[in-house]
Formats: C-alpha cells, sequence, structure tokens
C-alpha cells in the first residue's frame, strides 16, 4: 500500500438511471477496508433503513458507516427538513474530509441533494477542489450527478437502465437492493 504522500487520490462519481451505484461504490469500500485502508461511508437518503452493506461494515475495525437522512426524498412532506438534514449532513462531510483520518470517504447519494437544489454542484466541487487531501479518494453517487461535479471528477461512471425486476412487479429484494 502507498503511504499517503505517494498516492494520487481519485474522484468517482457513479451516476445514472441504471442500478449499481452505491453498490459499485461499497464494492470499492470494501477492498480499501481489505488493504487496510481506513473508509468512512456517509448516505444522504437512507436514514432508518437497514441494509446488507451496512451490517458487512460492521465487522471491519476500519469502515465508519453513517446511514442519515430522512428517507426517500421522493416521498417528503416536508422539503423545508430535508433541506435542512442533507445541509447538515454535508457539514459531516467536509468535517470527515478535513480530519484527514479516512483514505476513502463515500458520499452516498449525495447527487440528489444537487438535482434537488440543496446543496449545489459548484459547492460540492469547490470544497473538493480546494480542500481534499490529494492523496484522498472520494466516490461520490446518486443520479443527475451535477455538471460541476462530472468536472472535477477523475472517474464518471453512468449506469444506464436496460432492464430492472421492479417493472416485472418484483419489489426490491432482501441480499440484492438492500
Amino acid at each position: 500500500m502507498k503511504s499517503r504522500d505517494k498516492r494520487q487520490g481519485i474522484v468517482l462519481v457513479h451516476t445514472g438511471e441504471g442500478k449499481g451505484k452505491s453498490s459499485s461504490a461499497f464494492g470499492v469500500a470494501f477492498r480499501a477496508a481489505g488493504w487496510g485502508m481506513k473508509v468512512c461511508v456517509i448516505q444522504f437518503i437512507k436514514g432508518k433503513w437497514k441494509t446488507g452493506e451496512e451490517r458487512a461494515a460492521k465487522q471491519f475495525d476500519n469502515i465508519e458507516w453513517h446511514a442519515l437522512g430522512d428517507g426517500f426524498t421522493w416521498d417528503t412532506n416536508n422539503p423545508e427538513q430535508d433541506i435542512k438534514t442533507s445541509r447538515e449532513i454535508w457539514e459531516l462531510c467536509k468535517e470527515k474530509v478535513r480530519s484527514e483520518e479516512f483514505d476513502l470517504l463515500i458520499f452516498d447519494e449525495i447527487n440528489y441533494c444537487t438535482g434537488y437544489g440543496w446543496i449545489t454542484g459548484k459547492e460540492i466541487a469547490d470544497f473538493i477542489r480546494d480542500e481534499r487531501p490529494k492523496w484522498m479518494h472520494l466516490i461520490l453517487t446518486g443520479r443527475n450527478a451535477a455538471p460541476e461535479l462530472i468536472e472535477v471528477a477523475d472517474t464518471v461512471t453512468e449506469m444506464k437502465m436496460t432492464k430492472h425486476a421492479y417493472q416485472s412487479g418484483i419489489q426490491a429484494t432482501q441480499g440484492i437492493e438492500f
């Protein structure tokens, strides 16, 4: 493992309408943890929803997991609360980056916040550009990534849905979607 002073951190953005944005990021989290890197996952949407990834992460001493947010924002009855919560989670993200404690941080579903206008893409991109240590890896997930985030990223993957089980009436499945 390269020491921080010899490592070039990478910023990845996983976006698009297809399934697999968060799952891909969590795969990287487990890979990095397996190499002894310190990992922090901060989820913007999940709230109290239990996931297999969070359960698995508890088996690692070097993964810190924060499942935050008020649930699925497209069902919201209180957009002011969602904005407030998203801003508070963004402050936690900045605090974790500034701590320089972690080698990899994942901001899961942050792109939704930019899509809803709760945090601007410019604000996030400026922070990444100005304050992320050059050795730190960062992954931002969610649909509708802001153009500024695509520009600041080193690697951008757009997931495209070709077919999804939900279209056939199959509900979210434990072990596959959560």
